[in-house]
């Protein structure tokens, strides 16, 4: 099978509206910015967005995000097996749009896939329910994030939308070094949202008091869902609440938008009795983030995880010993 071209992808997403937004042509197009290419597969009943990370000697990997989309994966599967073989890629990695307990994996499972030990897209998050009116999701909150959300409000934190990505970058930097976890370099953020925001599918939203620029966050839409991938604040007023009023009218926007869901985007990966016995006394990871999320009375969910089928073994080994000499060095 021969790839198709990006105008027949993008014809196929038209028939497709709830497909994640990670299978759009327009995350395929921003990730080639960022050290990767991406190729289309289609049969009649179902498709994939395959993104190839290059790598030294002329060698790659495969990576199917939240896909392949469509019911019948058989042949999908296999051709892709066939591509990544053409692409030089010693390893095809594919993490299912489904959840845990939804898992189709009899399919990878019999081409030669096996669960893989990674992780690429967070395993464990929170989905908030946005059916009904404001005051049920109100009502599922606890009742601390409820009261933050009108502090912020009281004490007179505004929320507007935004094009100012360099003010994004400026705040998420803060972010970064005060919470210690890594973030993207300005053009990754400056490159999503143009690329998304041309049809409406992100926003910017920024949180101010007065004229002083205190949080952002930007959030993605397609169909009946919604996913909170990046926010950003920085040390001013926080005494005033922010990041709540902010999640607040985010959640807004999507429902706005026709959206049934908001993926909170990423929790330890953690039973959820674990998670609630030791919140409030770890920060290390996801943990800080989970006792702010953990507030807006979402469901957590568990992802059906990454497979994985090594095509070439020899170099899949070599690859695997070099990530694990790279992250005891970090």
């Amino acid at each position: 099978m021969t790839p198709v071209n990006i105008k027949k992808w993008e014809a196929n997403l038209e028939s497709r509206p709830n497909m994640h937004i990670l299978q759009t042509s327009a995350w395929g197009l921003f990730k080639q910015n960022h050290g990767w290419y991406p190729k289309y597969l289609l049969t009649d009943d179902a498709g994939a967005q395959i993104l190839f990370r290059r790598l030294p000697f002329g060698l790659t990997f495969g990576y199917i995000p939240k896909g392949p989309v469509g019911k019948n994966w058989e042949k999908i599967i296999t051709e892709a097996i066939s591509l990544c073989q053409q692409e030089n890629a010693f390893v095809l990695y594919i993490e299912p749009d489904m959840w845990e307990n939804e898992d189709r994996s009899c399919s990878l499972i019999s081409r030669g896939f096996s669960s893989s030990p990674i992780s690429i897209q967070p395993r464990r998050t929170m989905v908030l329910s946005l059916m009904g009116r404001e005051e049920e999701w109100l009502n599922k909150m606890k009742q601390k994030t409820r009261y933050n959300i009108r502090l912020a409000r009281k004490k007179e934190v505004v929320i507007k939308r935004s094009n100012d990505i360099k003010l994004f970058n400026d705040l998420i930097k803060v972010t970064g070094s005060r919470d210690k976890f890594g973030v993207h370099t300005a053009q990754y953020y400056e490159d999503v949202f143009e690329l998304f925001s041309k049809n409406q599918d992100c926003v910017l939203l920024i949180a101010k008091y007065k004229k002083t620029p205190l949080a952002g966050i930007m959030v993605f839409a397609r169909g009946e869902r919604a996913w909170y991938f990046y926010g950003a604040s920085n040390n001013l007023e926080r005494n005033r609440m922010p990041t709540y009023l902010l999640q607040w009218e985010a959640i807004r926007w999507a429902a706005s938008r026709g959206c049934t869901e908001y993926d909170l985007w990423g929790i330890p990966d953690e039973e959820p009795d674990i998670l609630e016995k030791d919140f409030m006394s770890r920060s290390d990871g996801l943990w800080g983030v989970y006792r702010f999320k953990r507030g807006f009375g979402g469901e957590i969910k568990r992802t059906a995880g990454v497979y994985q089928k090594v095509i070439n073994k020899p170099f899949y080994t070599a690859y695997s010993m070099l990530m694990k000499i790279r992250k005891i060095q970090a």
